[in-house]
């Protein structure tokens, strides 16, 4: 016990924290602009997976890190606008869009490996690239605060500076205004010549861009390859951290920032004798926990409106 709560309250959890929070925290900031759009981008998983490969891929073959970033948000943006296509002008499911996607790139990515370079199921062979950590100066230096928040791959502190961006972007441009008006009442946007259409695809492509920095973090950032499945679910768990934040930059970065404390407690819990079984479960035992509580707060908020709803319904009598 005292080797799992040394664990737990050290600089070096608090680290691994913000480092495995990052894939997350860029697939909910995707999911929270297509959400304040009307739109439930179930496809987070697989843009993720696809743009891990595409981005690995890009960077072994050009030996350039930019070529292989720009292989990756371009895969992310083909892949959001063809979602857009078939849900918003073939006026096909959005879910259903969503859930495809996710099924082609769990056997797609690993088929595309074999084909390029003979892999099965990890790159192996393929001489990627990797984003550089970055030292930042005089904070490095302080005690405690900079064995926390320096030495960081550049992808997590991009990550850290969209939480900001989106907030601007949603809250204070005319675009963000417009997305938030469609998704609040697209009839009443509308109304006021807003393309209700155009919008969404926008609010999709923005979407698949944020996660496909997800997905090449995932393959070149936090490991040096890809490898099948390797997002392991977190396009999933980043919805999960967008409905926690109620939408909100701030408040889903906080949603993650959980969601990456727990997948940094089961990296913990390996060393210290626990059932591997159990200490894999702990990420997504969290996510359903988190689920329950926010509905549980919803039925309550939604309760204490209707019983005011009531009060005000009878004062009018």
């Amino acid at each position: 016990m005292n080797e799992i709560l040394g664990s737990i309250f050290s600089t070096d959890f608090v680290y691994s924290s913000l480092r495995l929070t990052t894939p997350v925290l860029f697939a909910a900031l995707a999911s929270l602009i297509a959400d304040r759009a009307g739109i439930i981008n179930i496809g987070l998983e697989g843009i993720m997976l696809f743009s891990a490969l595409t981005g690995v891929i890009g960077s072994a073959y050009s030996q350039s890190l930019l070529v292989g970033l720009l292989c990756a948000v371009g895969t992310g943006l083909l892949i959001a606008f063809i979602m857009a296509y078939f849900s918003l002008t073939l006026h096909a499911d959005i879910t259903l869009a969503g859930v495809a996607v996710n099924l082609v790139a769990t056997g797609g990515t690993v088929f595309v490996l074999y084909s390029i370079c003979g892999d099965k199921g990890v790159s192996t062979s393929l001489n990627s690239l990797v984003f550089p950590t970055v030292d930042i100066p005089l904070l490095k230096d302080i005690p405690v605060l900079g064995s926390i928040l320096s030495g960081h791959n550049v992808l997590t502190y991009v990550s850290l500076i969209m939480v900001v961006a989106v907030w601007f972007f949603m809250e204070k441009s005319k675009l963000g205004l417009r997305i938030r008006a469609v998704g609040e009442n697209e009839n009443a946007a509308k109304s006021v010549g807003i393309s209700v259409v155009r919008i969404r695809y926008l609010a999709l492509m923005l979407s698949g861009v944020l996660a496909s920095l997800g997905g090449a973090f995932l393959s070149m950032g936090m490991l040096t390859y890809f490898s099948k499945n390797m997002s392991a679910g977190r396009g999933f768990i980043a919805l999960a951290a967008e409905a926690l934040g109620h939408g909100g930059a701030v408040g889903t970065f906080l949603a993650s920032l959980v969601f990456g404390s727990a997948e940094a407690l089961s990296v913990s819990l390996q060393g210290v004798g626990l059932p591997p079984q159990f200490v894999q479960m702990v990420p997504y035992v969290t996510t359903i926990l988190g689920l329950v509580i926010y509905s549980a707060l919803r039925k309550k908020q939604q309760k204490s409106l209707h019983q005011l709803f009531k009060k005000r319904k009878r004062g009018l009598r």
